[in-house]
């Protein structure tokens, strides 16, 4: 740990790759701010997870839905009578392509 993996060049390239305008002030903070970054990661590869179970968050969340069941709310005609433009028995809308 604490050994310099990145350079001011790799920052520099990274950007460039990027397309990000970088001020050479920035170009320090940035080198910086990557090396600890990798030096965290490299941290969390030293972790035995082998019996760990994947996971997609820390905490296990479920979502409330309602059953999903089939209904006629309205009558069809009534629907076409308040639809903005109709022709015979379908809505009109506007060409998309």
């Amino acid at each position: 740990m604490g050994t310099k993996v990145i350079t001011a060049e790799d920052v520099r390239k990274v950007a460039h790759l990027a397309r990000l305008a970088i001020e050479e002030s920035e170009i320090a903070a940035l080198t910086a701010q990557l090396d600890s970054i990798l030096d965290y990661v490299n941290q969390l590869s030293e972790l035995e997870v082998s019996t760990v179970a994947p996971t997609t968050r820390a905490i296990e969340v479920s979502n409330v839905t309602r059953p999903d069941t089939l209904t006629t709310d309205a009558n069809r005609e009534d629907l076409l009578a308040i639809a903005p433009d109709r022709e015979d028995d379908f809505f009109r809308v506007p060409k998309i392509i």
